[in-house]
């Protein structure tokens, strides 16, 4: 009878702990230091397009889901002739911000 309790109790210990991994598809979203309003297009490695329009000053968005890999971020901000981008590896579980920089030249960095 232990040995059969013992087996059901290990068995439960291991799935319990597979359903906790962390294999969620990666998020990001995007914050705005500027003054001014930004459109940024995110182009994932899957060949997915997310567009982000109209992200306030001083705002950021909701977080989004894309497939792990490589993100390219592409920043239009209003009123500005240059045209950011930043590419990053989104990893499986991991959350990542990009960030439109103030500044006199517009920047783009991603925190993790």
């Amino acid at each position: 009878m232990k040995p059969i309790l013992l087996g059901i109790l290990c068995t439960a210990l291991i799935v319990s702990l597979s359903a906790c991994s962390d294999d969620a598809d990666p998020q990001f979203r995007v914050m705005n230091e500027r003054a001014d309003k930004v459109n940024v297009q995110i182009q994932t490695s899957g060949g997915n397009t997310i567009n982000l329009n109209e992200v306030q000053a001083g705002q950021g968005t909701a977080y989004q889901s894309a497939l792990e890999g490589t993100i390219t971020a592409t920043a239009v901000i209003q009123n500005e002739q240059v045209t950011p981008q930043v590419s990053f590896f989104a990893a499986k579980g991991s959350r990542s911000t990009i960030v439109v920089q103030a500044g006199t030249t517009p920047t783009l960095r991603v925190d993790r």
